[in-house]
């Protein structure tokens, strides 16, 4: 969070400014915060959201169209003063009354108590919304005493769409109430955030671990454990809030998952993929859920789940329109999709061998690509890492993907009776499939090449497996523009290929011929590491790469050893 701070003591002032800036016409700065651009209706209530900076969206984000008139923005994590509340609430009342919207801290509730009381003195009606949602700051018998956290979103969300329906405020006021006595949230953090202009975290999280009950402040949260995968961590955060809910309350929810600032949104979708199963499972019907950050505390790592439970007033304005730089949405009619439609099982088609011969040949190629899949599985980490030196660095994850793709496939197409040219071509096009990247296509359209010299009628011959080696080369290397000495999996190929061609002419088994080429190819990958990379990403960090072989170069050479290695085990070759 320092890396872009300018002054430290003006940062929040700063984003403020600059936050206005980008969404001049949504709203317009006042002192202490900002108010809704355009003017509300004469008589409309008015709901002033805020607290500290640090955790955009919130509250400054909220400021618009179906969700709050204006916001106060105090200081980082601090709460904004009693005439900043003051100043912005006298800008956004529209003659309807103004509602107060804070999270449950000290300060907030005093800054908010003292300027709710002295717009009440000007004559306004003015009323107070402290959330209390977080679930791991006092026990059920202690709501009143809880934090607000990423349950703010929801919460005012609902007030704010009964105000913009034009609801008196005494209604508006209720239902407000209602949401945040109907709303819970519980918090996991992998690690701490930093004030501008500090050096050290508010606190720090071993490797491996995560803190159970964090807050919006830097609160290092109730209890530690290791970090599980992600179902566990699904079923964590879902029984946590789930063991909280309201007595009585209805089948219908709406559901947050919010990251805290550091959390990505690919992981967020993750699992929030886990989480859907749980609701199915739970019996409850989510109603316009939400997934990313809306509630976040500086570049703290972590998430939350929060959950609202609807009856039909509150799930009206929960579904209502709304317009703002944090949420921008039309009326949300139907209800939430937790699983996707299943899959057909397969796209790759294969055809059924003609011969015994044929269907042995096939289960031949599928053991050998296990045996491969399995190999790489180990070697993936160790790719990884020498990729990273000069590329960036999922070579090793691409491999294993698109081996294990391809063993499946494989094993599926032997199954059925397929032959050695349909059981390489099926799982050439699933490795493809599956890897994606450079390597993913170049790998898929390899083998591809190397099965049409196959049959499916007998099992691989000598001459085949010469002819399909020197073709899977040509086409990577007609597809990669790459050629020996550019520091490619190429580099490794073209030795394997032509020490396997001359081993097999001159009349040696195919596993001699075959180790011959493994060997080859070993010696060559291991030689990539004087060479320059002139192809690729890599070739733009040409000097990191030099003193270490190539990626691509080590993994053509495992397989080569590995299928050899299988070849010598069969009895026929």
């Amino acid at each position: 969070m320092t890396r872009i701070c300018g002054d430290a003591s003006d940062f929040a002032a700063s984003a403020l400014h600059g936050y206005c800036l980008a969404h001049h016409d949504i709203v317009r700065p006042v002192r202490g915060g900002v108010v809704r651009r355009t003017q509300s209706d004469n008589g409309k209530v008015a709901l002033v959201v805020g607290g500290g900076s640090g955790h955009y969206p919130a509250f400054v984000g909220y400021v618009g169209k179906g969700f709050a008139e204006a916001s106060v923005a105090g200081d980082i994590f601090a709460s904004p003063s009693t005439q900043a509340i003051i100043n912005v609430a006298r800008a956004a009342n529209r003659g309807g009354g103004v509602i107060l919207g804070y999270g449950n801290y000290a300060g907030d509730v005093l800054n908010f108590g003292i300027a709710a009381e002295r717009l009440r003195d000007e004559g306004i009606d003015v009323r107070v919304l402290a959330t209390t949602d977080d679930v791991a700051s006092a026990d059920d018998s202690n709501r009143a005493m809880r934090r607000g956290i990423a349950g703010d979103l929801t919460i005012f969300k609902i007030a704010g769409g009964a105000a913009e329906a034009g609801l008196p405020i005494d209604d508006v006021d209720r239902i407000g109430r209602h949401a945040n006595d109907w709303t819970r949230t519980f918090g996991v953090a992998f690690g701490g955030c930093t004030i501008p202009g500090e050096k050290d975290k508010l606190f720090t999280v071993p490797k491996g671990r995560m803190a159970l009950g964090l807050g919006l402040h830097g609160e290092p949260g109730i209890d530690e454990q290791d970090i599980p995968d992600v179902q566990h961590l699904a079923k964590l955060l879902f029984e946590r809030v789930m063991n909280e809910a309201p007595a009585g309350a209805p089948a219908k929810v709406a559901v947050l998952l919010n990251g805290l600032g550091s959390t990505k949104y690919e992981e967020l979708f993750v699992l929030w993929e886990a989480l859907g199963v749980l609701f199915v499972d739970a019996g409850l019907t989510v109603v316009a859920p939400l997934v990313g950050e809306y509630a976040t505390s500086l570049e703290m790592a972590g998430c939350s789940l929060t959950l609202t439970w609807l009856d039909d007033e509150l799930e009206q304005f929960w579904r209502a329109e709304v317009h703002t730089p944090a949420l921008n949405r039309a009326r949300v009619d139907g209800e939430a999709l937790l699983a996707l439609p299943a899959e057909e099982s397969s796209v790759f088609s294969f055809e059924k061998a003609s011969s015994v011969d044929g269907e042995a040949g096939g289960r031949c190629v599928a053991g050998a690509l296990l045996k491969l899949s399995h190999a790489l599985a180990k070697a993936e980490a160790e790719l990884g890492r020498i990729d990273a030196q000069a590329g960036d660095g999922d070579h090793g994850q691409g491999m294993a993907r698109g081996s294990a793709a391809a063993e499946r496939m494989a094993l599926l197409a032997a199954k059925a009776g397929a032959g050695a040219m349909s059981v390489l071509g099926a799982a050439a096009d699933a490795w493809a499939d599956r890897a994606g990247g450079t390597s993913g296509a170049l790998w898929g359209e390899g083998l591809r090449a190397f099965s049409t010299a196959l049959s499916d009628d007998v099992k691989p011959t000598a001459e085949q497996l010469v002819r399909g080696a020197r073709l899977a080369m040509d086409r990577i290397m007609a597809l990669g523009g790459a050629k020996p000495g550019d520091k490619t999996l190429i580099d490794a190929l073209a030795p394997f290929v032509e020490a396997f061609d001359h081993g097999v002419k001159s009349g040696r088994p195919v596993v001699d011929a075959w180790r011959m080429g493994a060997e080859a190819s070993e010696k060559a990958a291991d030689g990539t590491r004087d060479l320059t990379p002139r192809l690729g990403r890599a070739r733009n960090h040409a000097q990191r790469s030099i003193g270490l072989p190539d990626a691509g170069a080590l993994s053509l050479a495992l397989a080569a050893r590995v299928v050899g290695e299988f070849i010598s085990n069969k009895t026929d070759y």
